[in-house]
């Protein structure tokens, strides 16, 4: 069996429209992070009044997001990314977060 690459892979209507755009999401709120974190603060300092406290840190935050969800190079990286780790596991049937996992010191 030969492998493909990213290049010859065709993806699924699933994976198009809602498994790279939540890649997207958590990758943008990872550049993102010092405006989540702003607007995370705002809230948790806030309480119930955050909707109204929180309109510069909320509309920061948005701004930033909107920015890379809207950038064509962005959700081909992601693409790219999740074609990454589709073939990586078919070949080895172990799913991302399993990979990732720290091995235990002692057996």
């Amino acid at each position: 069996m030969e492998t493909a690459n990213a290049e010859e892979i065709q993806l699924r209507h699933v994976e198009k429209d809602v498994l790279i755009p939540k890649l997207m999401r958590e990758r943008a709120k990872e550049h993102c992070a010092e405006k989540v974190e702003a607007f995370n603060h705002c809230c948790k300092e806030s309480g119930f009044f955050m909707v109204f406290k929180c309109r510069e840190e909320n509309a920061a935050l948005k701004e930033c997001l909107t920015i890379h969800y809207k950038d064509p190079a962005f959700f081909e990286q992601c693409k790219q990314e999740y074609i990454q780790e589709k073939l990586e596991f078919e070949r080895t049937g172990i799913p991302t977060k399993n990979r990732k996992q720290k091995l235990p010191t002692s057996m």
